[in-house]
């Protein structure tokens, strides 16, 4: 019978919550519709908004938490396999066998108290900030669902208080009915104040809370970074005196930096050479060779063109008709002369007068002039890097000292800029190598073959 009864108070829960929440919907259809009032808490409703938005943050700052965590046990890992490397590259058969040792223990200690730093770290980390922030969380579950059960106890508050309105104001009146609902009306009132209240009071202090709980986490993480930053360099300072002696040590040792082969050297020698090669066939050229019909050779004269007509061809038509065979070249000859330096135009004009035989037209001269773009001439461009070598490319500093192993090498100190120029020819260019001249060396001599030269590019750093 026990067990009868217990499962009849059970069913009649069951029941009752099933009417209060088809009461409690009815309710919430008729003030969405209008129909019926809903009592409103302007002040509660902002408190609201103040939990929902400080449970958001604190979430936020938890998952931020975990993930820093992470990364710290991550750093651990990596700083371990970092030491352990640097352990191993230490070799027993590497000259200074005791220095060495002394090196290896040396990491072994620092990698013993390391990982003691780490762990120290890590584990104050938990416990200082990361549980502090889950039992400052966990409060916000219990609130929440308070919140909403406070919205469903006004909903059943309002939803008696029209129940009891409504039996007060039918053209029938059933005193038993009204006595009955005012009892629920004082019964919900009551529930749904003493919640409230509760929460008028929970809420405002919680959101003010949120300040000092921040202020304690992350001044926690702060002394916690500086204490563990502090005695990780207390390690590695004794870990970079080790190794500083070594170096001193065995400074003769260390790898220095080198510059790539050149398979073309002496650059400048094979460039005079070739000069001094290329102009004897230049010289021999120069000497002219006479006529074919004997004619003596004079010099070409200069004169200034002004796109008139000469005196000469003023004269009678008959003056200019050839009387001998040796006219045509004199003619030719003339032809040049009128052309100034154009050779090719007075060989042009020259067979023009032979195929006509008495024209007695003056011979076109062309003039070139230097081309112009809006007024100015081309290449004055040039004129703004009057300052720098021709064909100036941009600049380098020296990083490291580098000694010239060629004479057509730089002598470069770490900290010397050089104006780097293009070879003039781009086949000589080796892999790896500028053609240059020192910005000191131009600037008080100003003559680049005496001063420029190859130097190595990885020894250098553009800086223009």
């Amino acid at each position: 019978m026990a067990e009868l009864g217990s499962k009849g108070v059970t069913a009649g829960k069951i029941a009752s919550n099933v009417q209060k929440k088809l009461t409690r919907a009815q309710e919430k259809v008729l003030q969405k519709l209008g129909k019926a009032d809903e009592t409103k808490d302007e002040q509660f409703e902002q408190c609201v908004q103040n939990f929902n938005k400080q449970l958001s943050e604190g979430t936020r700052l938890q998952k931020d938490l975990r993930t820093y965590l992470a990364s710290v046990k991550a750093m651990h890992e990596a700083s371990k396999k970092l030491t352990e490397c640097l352990q191993e590259v230490y070799e027993p058969d590497w000259p200074g066998r005791d220095d060495t040792n002394k090196i290896a223990e040396e990491i072994l200690t620092s990698k013993q108290n390391n990982d003691l730093l780490w762990t120290d770290f890590h584990q104050k980390l938990v416990d200082q900030a990361l549980l502090t922030m889950d039992t400052y969380l966990g409060q916000f579950p219990d609130i929440k669902s308070r919140i909403a059960k406070r919205g469903r106890k006004l909903v059943d508050y309002d939803s008696a208080r029209h129940h009891f309105e409504a039996l007060q104001t039918a053209k029938k009146k059933d005193e038993t009915k009204i006595a009955k609902a005012e009892e629920e009306l004082v019964k919900a009132q009551k529930v749904f104040e003493e919640m409230n209240v509760d929460l008028q009071e929970e809420l405002p202090s919680l959101w003010n809370s949120r300040v000092g709980f921040y202020v304690n986490t992350f001044q926690s993480i702060a002394g916690l970074e500086e204490n563990f930053h502090k005695e990780m360099s207390k390690l590695n300072q004794n870990l970079h005196d080790v190794l500083l002696g070594l170096d001193k040590q065995y400074s003769g040792n260390a790898f220095p930096v080198k510059a790539q082969p050149r398979k073309k050297t002496k650059l400048f020698a094979r460039l005079r050479k070739k000069m001094s090669s290329d102009s004897t066939p230049a010289k021999a050229n120069k000497s002219p060779s006479p006529p074919p019909d004997g004619s003596p050779i004079t010099s070409p004269e200069t004169k200034t063109v002004n796109h008139e007509l000469e005196p000469s061809t003023l004269e009678a038509p008959g003056a200019s008709i050839p009387k001998s065979p040796s006219q045509p070249a004199e003619a030719a000859h003339a032809g040049a002369e009128a052309a100034g330096s154009e050779a090719a135009a007075g060989d042009e004009a020259s067979k023009t007068e032979a195929d006509s035989g008495s024209s007695s037209l003056p011979a076109v001269v062309v003039e070139t002039f230097p081309a112009t773009v809006n007024g100015t001439v081309e290449g004055g461009a040039s004129s703004e890097r009057a300052d720098m070598p021709p064909g100036f490319l941009f600049k380098v500093q020296a990083m490291h000292d580098y000694t010239a192993t060629d004479s057509d090498e730089l002598q470069l100190k770490a900290g010397d800029v050089v104006l780097v120029i293009p070879f003039e020819n781009p086949e000589e260019q080796d892999e790896g190598w500028l053609m240059g001249v020192k910005e000191s060396d131009w600037i008080q001599r100003k003559e680049l073959d005496q001063c420029r030269g190859v130097f190595p590019e990885n020894f250098t750093e553009r800086v223009q």
